[in-house]
């Protein structure tokens, strides 16, 4: 397909043309798109929703992206945004106990603390800013359906379906899956999941302040362990988002128990709920995050890379599955953006994107496993009355050590960062249209070349 035939296109007959493809507007696509077109790059970003308005997504923000927000000028903007600040994470016991497991005060820099933003509100702020950018477009109700693969293998690109039904082609020398964790792409490339086993399943819902500004728990994000329950609340202004950690594959029966008894267990368990819990008055109120860990074994072919949930679905233990996505964004757009621009781009360039992200990786998922087996999968299989585990005791006993998870969580073994911007790119004060329809090439002139 050449040029004339992508600016015609956009339906079953046409197609697009663009350096890079992006499939998914979660934090990882966005991240990469707005990385890329800042460094110059002719970057197509399809999500296949026709808004980024869904509830309980992860909403968790730590140092690690905000200084990434920083080095591209945009965490004052960032802040803008609707937002609570937490600086310490802990839990407390049947008898009474508290136990800070981080605290993000101990972290030198700007930001000694994790943000909590809706991401729909996240994710509005990064294609806002995107869309500045002139070699940049946005496609929404534009899900990424198939690949686009030559006789040789090579990935050139994605086959999509629009909300309407029709379909299209969008040709990249690059296309970058973004496409979560149940990933479409993923699966049409054929790469191989290793699958780690988890505990359990996360019940996700709201519940109101307590009348008189009572405290469920003393934290911004606080935890409850009890004899075969595990509560996990954080503070989101006006309202409690509530976790209830249930054995894995466990829904069926708290569900067919019924509400009643659910509601009669949160108040057992904290008996300041008991003024709010009537709020629950249906199961649709209750979303079900069915817990998984598990990570590619190869993020790439030739002409396409997988990162974020796609290449690795993290636990929801420390908040941290948005923040590695980005990181991995940034490594792909930091490690990528020159040989696409020199037209180089090799299957060696794309495999050192993992290189670089495997070992953070695999060090999370290695502590959240660690915890879950520990803590979580202890305390729900309920055999005995839950105690402090070791290391919450040695935590409390010894503060200064409450910095070491911190770190891990805040800001993760090692930083990533941008691509240097275009100096001369012209950033016009009014955004691209986000039509659907939009198939314009990039405003840089270069062309794309597909043989």
């Amino acid at each position: 397909m050449n040029e004339a035939a992508g600016a015609a296109g956009g339906t079953a007959t046409g197609g697009t043309t663009a350096e890079v493809c992006v499939a998914g507007g979660g934090p990882a696509g966005a991240v990469a798109a707005l990385l890329l077109a800042r460094a110059g790059l002719d970057v197509v970003l399809l999500e296949k929703h026709g808004d980024f308005l869904r509830d309980f997504r992860g909403d968790t923000i730590h140092a690690s992206t905000l200084r990434l927000l920083d080095e591209i000028g945009l965490a004052d903007a960032f802040f803008a945004l609707p937002h609570q600040r937490v600086p310490t994470v802990g839990f407390t016991s049947d008898d009474g106990s508290e136990y800070t497991i981080a605290d993000f005060r101990r972290l030198l820099g700007r930001f000694p603390f994790i943000v909590f933003v809706p991401q729909w509100h996240f994710l509005d702020f990064i294609v806002g800013q995107a869309r500045h950018y002139p070699t940049f477009r946005l496609r929404m109700n534009t899900e990424a359906v198939d690949l686009i693969r030559e006789p040789d293998g090579l990935v050139r690109g994605v086959r999509y379906r629009t909300s309407d039904g029709e379909h299209g082609e969008v040709r990249a020398r690059l296309t970058i899956a973004a496409d979560g964790r149940h990933s479409t792409l993923r699966r049409a490339a054929d790469l191989r999941l290793r699958e780690f086993g988890v505990p359990m399943d996360v019940l996700w819902f709201r519940l109101p302040k307590p009348p008189g500004g009572q405290a469920v728990v003393p934290y911004g994000v606080g935890g409850r362990l009890s004899r075969g329950r595990v509560l996990v609340f954080i503070d989101r202004g006006d309202y409690w988002q509530t976790a209830f950690l249930v054995r894995k594959g466990g829904y069926d029966a708290v569900r067919a128990a019924g509400l009643d008894a659910f509601r009669a267990e949160l108040v057992r368990l904290l008996s300041v709920l008991a003024p709010v819990v009537d709020v629950l008055r249906d199961w649709d109120q209750v979303s079900l995050l069915s817990v998984r860990v598990d990570r590619l074994t190869r993020w790439h072919r030739p002409g396409l890379l997988v990162i974020g949930d796609a290449a690795h679905a993290m636990s929801p233990v420390g908040g941290v599955g948005i923040n590695l996505a980005i990181q991995d964004a940034a490594a792909a757009a930091r490690l990528l953006a020159e040989p696409l621009r020199a037209g180089t781009l090799t299957p060696r360039d794309l495999a050192r994107v993992r290189r670089r992200r495997l070992p953070a990786t695999v060090v999370v998922q290695l502590l959240q496993r660690l915890v879950q087996r520990q803590v979580v999968a202890r305390t729900l299989a309920g055999a005995r009355p839950v105690t402090a585990p070791p290391l919450f005791r040695l935590l409390q006993r010894f503060p200064a050590l409450q910095a070491v998870p911190a770190r891990l969580i805040g800001l993760g073994l090692y930083a990533e960062h941008p691509p240097p911007p275009v100096a001369d790119l012209d950033v016009p004060a009014v955004a691209r249209s986000d039509s659907a329809a939009e198939t314009s090439i990039s405003a840089n002139g270069r062309g794309v070349s597909w043989g």
